[in-house]
């Protein structure tokens, strides 16, 4: 039988969602979601059919609210690349636990393959092409995700830059002075500081 459609996946997204953003990916599951819903279990189970499915709907969430538009030809490659960037950046780090599951559900996600082919609709006027213009987009896909876990799971503000500082100068002299600079970047410094020397590698 047909599923019901009193419950839009726009609805459940949501609760999914919103259950990430309390307990964590972890606290994601169908009877988590149910109780978001006010619903039972076994009555989710009518319009999804698994957590997997719930992970996907999550995803097309998030990423359908990137504007995937490039900027106009006028500004140079790398500024359309950082601006489509820090687009997925900042619609991604609002909801910083559903990385895993952009990685695992990228490939299934329209919004995320509409960022894509933007990316590579820039790369590909720039002259990127072949095997360079592969290495280019996962390069960059690969320093959003790393770049946004690393900025909500080990911050340069937090205690593990902290903790780096008191260890011995003597035995860690580099590691010490890094981290006493490290402590005075910003989050959009540090972001936009490594997004600029990544563009910068892949353009010469």
């Amino acid at each position: 039988m047909p599923r019901p459609r009193s419950l839009s996946h726009a609805r459940l997204a949501s609760a999914a969602l919103a259950v990430i953003d309390r307990d964590g990916l972890t606290g994601l599951s169908m009877r988590s979601v149910a109780k978001e819903l006010g619903m039972s279990t076994m009555a989710l189970y009518r319009y999804v059919d698994d957590r997997e499915e719930l992970e996907r709907l999550v995803v097309d969430l998030v990423l359908g609210t990137v504007d995937t538009e490039p900027p106009g030809p006028e500004a140079s490659w790398q500024e359309r690349i950082e601006v489509l960037v820090c687009r997925l950046r900042d619609a991604v780090a609002a909801h910083p636990e559903i990385v895993p599951l952009t990685v695992a559900h990228r490939h299934r996600s329209l919004a995320g393959l509409r960022w894509s082919e933007s990316v590579l609709g820039v790369l590909t006027e720039a002259g990127f092409d072949g095997d360079q213009r592969v290495l280019a987009l996962r390069g960059l896909l690969g320093y959003v995700i790393g770049a946004i876990q690393l900025e909500h799971l080990g911050p340069l503000a937090g205690e593990g830059t902290i903790a780096i500082t008191e260890l011995p100068p003597d035995a860690f002299p580099l590691m010490t002075e890094t981290a006493r600079n490290a402590r005075k970047v910003s989050a959009d410094r540090e972001f936009l500081g490594g997004l600029a020397l990544l563009l910068r590698g892949l353009g010469t």
